[in-house]
């Protein structure tokens, strides 16, 4: 048996529903300012307290990501923007934008990562960098970016060296830091991988707890093109696979098997470095909130959240 079908045959069973449930507890979404502006009110849709990240995309203006930031306090979200070092400018900009966030919308968790463009916009290249200008003092939380199946902006020779020993510094930051700190990854499609990569990170003596990326349903189609556009490893095999059933194109792609694989790996090692699930809505927002809705993560989540400062 392979194992990725020994992976499938222990995920299935009659506990498999609640321990999904249970793994999609304290489960976090990701938002933009103009996806956010399609829904009337997300109070319909996701429980009371979820953290809901908002991703800086291209030219998004920051007075539209304060508005977006502000209108999840209000309606009873944690709200997490990102902050990507590569196009913040200075020193000035970063503290304008933290001022702003903290100021109108109560923010007091943030997302630092690179940021995915070639050329920086001014002194900054990495969170790193971010962390260590003391401009996040006070937050109660700060997340930074995993990639599960390496990330060749900043290991092109596919080591993971690099990627390794960023992570490496964050451990020894989130040791001397009063917030909260933990790795949110890209997504993927594959449970192997992520296992593999997580037991790495603890054999290395990284200790953050992961938020492990999951692609919510949508097209396949749309799927792939986001794959391949954010450096989706060996995982989109799992894609390309599902392409050649003609059966299958017609349907929404869910990441039911993946999150049951994982949630079995859990269940069975419970010191297993995953902590909590991000969606990635991309087929939209709606979608994966009835997904996880309907495998039971609304009551879990709210269990969750009343325990998880």
């Amino acid at each position: 048996m392979s194992y990725l079908n020994f992976r499938r045959a222990q995920a299935a069973g009659p506990e498999a529903g609640a321990r999904i449930a249970a793994f999609l507890a304290g489960y976090s979404i990701e938002v933009m300012p103009r996806t956010l502006d399609a829904i009337p009110d997300l109070r319909a849709l996701l429980p009371a307290g979820t953290r809901v990240y908002i991703a800086q995309v291209g030219d998004t203006p920051i007075t539209d990501m304060v508005i977006a930031a502000a209108r999840l306090r209000r309606e009873g979200f944690e709200p997490m923007p990102h902050f990507p070092a590569r196009i913040i400018r200075d020193r000035a900009m970063l503290a304008d934008w933290i001022a702003r966030y903290t100021g109108e919308a109560g923010v007091r968790e943030a997302l630092l990562i690179g940021g995915g463009v070639t050329t920086p916009a001014g002194e900054y290249d990495n969170s790193m960098q971010l962390l260590e200008t003391g401009l996040f003092d006070g937050f109660t939380r700060l997340h930074v970016a995993g990639h599960p199946e390496g990330n060749r902006d900043i290991d092109p020779d596919d080591s993971g060296r690099g990627v390794m020993a960023a992570l490496r510094w964050k451990q020894a930051f989130a040791e001397r830091s009063d917030a909260r700190m933990a790795i949110v990854t890209q997504f993927a499609f594959e449970s192997a991988p992520v296992i593999a990569w997580a037991d790495r990170l603890a054999a290395e003596g990284i200790a953050l707890p992961i938020h492990i990326g999951v692609a919510g349903p949508a097209k396949l189609q749309t799927l792939i093109r986001f794959a391949i556009s954010c450096g989706v490893g060996p995982s989109l095999r799992v894609l390309q696979r599902r392409a050649r059933d003609v059966t299958k194109l017609v349907k929404p792609y869910e990441p039911t098997e993946l999150v049951a694989e994982l949630a079995a790996h859990k269940a069975r090692h419970p010191g297993f470095g995953i902590e909590a699930v991000h969606l990635f809505p991309l087929g939209g927002i709606r979608a994966s909130a009835d997904w996880a809705a309907r495998h039971g993560a609304a009551d879990a989540q709210s269990a969750r959240l009343k325990e998880t400062p």
